[in-house]
């Protein structure tokens, strides 16, 4: 006797178990109730229908109720919701719109209703100009309105895969889109230093970004739509709801089926529910996930195909399980691919699994085969080295990268299984390295204690008293753009300068990727140094420091909005503020020292980096160049991909420095770096930046011309005024004068001034430490030390000292009137960056040691300060 089948719902799940169970089962009766028009339809393709590059609509028609009828004899009957189950009588009502309501009954029943967009209670939220992303029939409504409007405006609600998706194609189909999500990233599968790149990415070709801001309602203004955030309102043509998915399943109330918390069908490994004779596969269901061993809703088209096929199995006596998922997905943003399996950090945390990681930028195939370019490559796993997820971004070859990962998730690989694996390889497709290969190298090194590692986030907790940035990149590569507070030895040179490194410090090394930083992590660690290298290089802290322009109208700084749109762009500088360094025994060519007016220069670079591109394609004309250029005399050409960083800087610089004035040189490359870090070249170098572009493939091409000598000379000095310096000399060594200068360099960096400090003669013992430290003198230093205060602590007044009484009564009133101490501002404005500087000379003629100083204290001459001095826009004498 023949099974009486009924599937509820089609698609993914319920089509493909339909099609497996007849083939399993040429006997059994099966009837497919879909409550739309369509039961197998490309849910995946819709967003690319709207933007063109699916054409035809049908194609998107995977199959229909007719073809699924005569091929598998499977009655299809569309436009039929299941409104609700008996389990123990075994029927389902129907309520159709040929044949009204009926029941049904089934031998066995299969569920498989997806999910439906969730929609916000919020005032407006049937706003007719609200569309949502689910169906044939909701991308219908949405190319007629994009058509209607062409040229128009929309807003996507929402940053996850279909947000971006529907992002990328309006505006593929031409209209101004803002897309606004609740966290501080999109995409938040990622974590947030590869969903930074997918961002810029969106930005880049012209989707403005609202992060961290919540829909509160939608308004009707006098043409289009509103959406109300919690600091303004945007207004477009339409808006796009992709705030995410619940599960389907309100009709299976009281029916006793199991349901998780948040609505989804509770299955075993069978796809079996509580019910005997009901299983559930789908967007609907809730599974095991592989790597936390927890429930999981995981709303993907390749897992409900698979839990199709296993329920058809099932039926049809075939021991089929589903042993559990590990999210793997992919997406295209634009000319960017983003892949990721396992879990990510947040997951990680939020079940206490233990982790490490490691990122590089491997090249997609061999640098030197022509259209190679870099992807992020960040990989997780526990400390006996089992793989927990692993994320990647890039322009080619991310795909493979991922799936190879997932498959050894899959079969409980190790990061030592990665070392192992044998992947196809020649020039155009990979390395005889591949990148899988490489990430799992950097991991084992980690395990085995090779190496240790920090990360970019944790770059915020450097303590410069007890640690040392040490950036061991080539000049040019520094010179454009590094973590302040850096000191800079090239890694070939490191060995040179060991000496001259402070043995009771932890060296926190970072080159451009990682590579240059394991190396030197190597040299010092086998020299008796504590060290750790940066995990993906500056090439990923840089990344991380993403942050969207405003796409406000008129934002207000007196906002909430206003003012994160304000400090977005702050932060966009990788850090301000560090400590200075003095300077050590060395050639300037090879030991560069960085200071916080450096950082400064670092972060007028990156803010201009940041915000002067917001599409792929645009004319640069900075600030320090001038409005008209030379009429070019030839154009020269030079071609750099395959290169990665610096070489594609490297070669720039070289090709630049044989031009003749007025000549332009045309560039392509391929390493993503380039695209920001020419923008910085030019700005740093006085050349004209005229057309920078980014084409399919994830090629770069940017136009330079080369300025006359008198121009390009002191460009640093040409560099835009929207950072003013301040200068002041402090000679004096009174208490009242000394909280006097920092209260003004306090101000004066608060309100946006670079500050230096120079110290000479009385002034130094401000900066004496209060302890004695034990160093040789000769008598007559020995006797200027004990004459003098040593420390802020111990310091006079100029007037009123009345032997020492005058100080205590001052900072007695200070203290009850909530005045910052002294030692309060000197620690503020070095948080502030403000730049202190010993005179080298007054030292030496006092016999003042660098030893006895504070820490973060710059040595330096009277040539250094009048550079700061002649850059300053006031200069001051204490």
């Amino acid at each position: 006797m023949s099974k009486k089948v009924v599937i509820v719902g089609g698609v993914a799940g319920g089509a493909s178990a339909a099609a497996r169970l007849r083939r399993l089962d040429e006997q059994a009766e099966i009837i497919l109730f879909e409550k739309g028009p369509h039961i197998s339809f490309a849910n995946c393709g819709l967003p690319y229908y709207v933007g063109g590059s699916i054409a035809d609509r049908e194609r998107l028609l995977v199959q229909t109720p007719q073809g699924m009828s005569d091929r598998f004899r499977i009655d299809v009957r569309t436009e039929s919701e299941v409104v609700s189950i008996d389990p123990n009588a075994r029927t389902v009502t129907v309520n159709s719109r040929e044949r009204g309501v009926y029941t049904e009954f089934y031998d066995e029943l299969l569920l498989s209703p997806g999910a439906r967009p969730i929609i916000p209670d919020v005032p407006g939220h049937d706003h007719p100009l609200l569309y949502t992303v689910r169906n044939v029939k909701d991308i219908d409504r949405v190319k007629e309105q994009v058509e209607r409007i062409a040229g128009g405006s929309a807003i996507v609600v929402g940053g996850g895969f279909i947000g971006l998706e529907m992002a990328e194609n309006l505006r593929e189909a031409g209209l101004d889109v803002t897309l606004v999500e609740g966290n501080p990233q999109v995409l938040t599968p990622y974590d947030p230093e590869l969903a930074a790149a997918l961002g810029q990415q969106l930005e880049q070709h012209g989707v403005k970004l609202v992060l961290s801001e919540r829909v509160q309602g939608f308004t009707s203004p006098a043409n289009g739509i509103g959406v109300q955030l919690g600091s303004g309102v945007l207004e477009a043509d339409m808006v796009i709801l992709a705030i995410g998915v619940t599960p389907d399943t309100a009709f299976l109330q009281g029916t006793g089926i199991a349901l998780g918390t948040r609505g989804h069908i509770v299955v075993n490994e069978a796809m079996q529910t509580n019910i005997p004779h009901i299983y559930a596969v789908g967007d609907a269901i809730e599974v095991r996930d592989l790597i936390t061993n927890t429930p999981a809703a995981i709303p993907l088209a390749g897992p409900a195909n698979k839990q199709g096929r296993i329920a058809a199995d099932q039926i049809a006596g075939i021991p089929s399980t589903y042993k559990g998922t590990q999210g793997t997905s992919i997406i295209k943003v634009f000319d960017l691919t983003a892949a990721s399996t396992g879990s990510n950090e947040r997951i990680l945390k939020r079940h206490n699994i233990g982790y490490q990681s490691i990122i590089v930028h491997p090249s997609s195939h061999a640098s030197y085969y022509p259209g190679a370019s870099s992807m992020m490559l960040k990989l997780l796993f526990a400390n006996d080295g089992r793989i927990l997820g692993a994320q990647a971004v890039g322009y080619e070859g991310v795909d493979k990268r991922i799936d190879d990962i997932a498959v050894a998730i899959r079969f409980g690989g190790t990061v030592s299984d990665l070392t192992e694996l044998e992947l196809s390889y020649a020039p155009p497709y990979s390395s005889a390295k591949d990148p899988v290969n490489i990430a799992g190298y950097a991991a084992e090194n980690v395990l085995a204690g090779r190496t240790s590692v920090f990360t970019y986030d944790q770059v915020a907790q450097y303590d410069p008293a007890t640690q040392q940035l040490l950036d061991v990149r080539s000049t040019i590569e520094h010179e454009n753009g590094y973590i302040p507070g850096s000191l800079s030895i090239p890694v070939d040179e490191l060995r040179d300068h060991l000496h001259e490194l402070d043995r009771n410090k932890e060296y926190l090394v970072y080159c451009q990727v990682g590579l240059r930083g394991y190396t030197a992590s190597r040299i010092l660690a086998q020299h008796g140094y504590q060290v750790k290298n940066l995990s993906g290089g500056y090439k990923t802290y840089k990344q991380a420091q993403f942050q969207p322009a405003s796409s406000f109208p008129d934002s207000d700084p007196s906002t909430p909005l206003g003012n994160a749109i304000a400090v977005a762009a702050l932060s966009a500088a990788p850090m301000t503020g560090a400590t200075a360094l003095h300077t050590l025994t060395s050639s300037p060519s090879s030991v560069a020292l960085l200071t916080a007016d450096e950082a400064s220069h670092s972060a007028t670079l990156t803010n201009t980096a940041t915000s002067s591109m917001t599409t792929s394609s645009a004319t640069i004309m900075t600030d320090n160049q001038p409005a008209s250029l030379p009429t070019p005399a030839t154009t020269h050409e030079l071609n750099v991909c395959g290169l990665s960083c610096p070489g594609p800087l490297i070669q720039v610089k070289q090709k630049m420095d044989g031009l003749t004035d007025g000549d332009q040189l045309h560039v392509v490359a391929s390493d993503p770096g380039f695209y920001e870090d020419v923008k910085a070249w030019s700005q740093m170098s006085g050349h004209t930046l005229v057309q920078l572009d980014r084409g399919k493939g994830g090629t770069i091409e940017a136009t330079l011309a080369k300025m006359p000598k008198e121009q390009t000379d002191g460009s640093a000095a040409q560099l835009p005024t929207a950072d003013p310096a301040s200068t002041m000399v402090v000679f004096s060594g009174d208490l009242d004068k000394a909280i006097a200068s920092f209260i003004i360099a306090n101000g004066a960096a608060a309100s946006g001034r670079k500050v230096t400090m120079f110290f000479t003669f009385w002034g130094l013992n401000i900066l004496r430490k209060s302890e004695p430290m034990p160093i040789q003198k000769n008598m007559i230093s020995r006797m200027f030390g004990m004459m003098m205060p040593r420390g802020s602590q111990r310091l006079g007044l100029s007037k009123m000292n009345m032997l020492g009484i005058g100080p205590k009564l001052i900072r007695g009133i200070m203290g009850n009137q909530n005045i910052a101490s002294l030692e309060d501002l000197i620690r503020s404005a070095s948080e502030q960056g403000v730049e202190m500087v010993a005179c080298q000379m007054s030292m030496d003629v006092m016999g003042i040691r660098h030893e006895e100083l504070i820490d973060g204290i710059k040595i330096a001459g009277v040539g250094y300060y009048l550079g700061q001095a002649d850059r300053a826009g006031h200069n001051l004498f204490i």
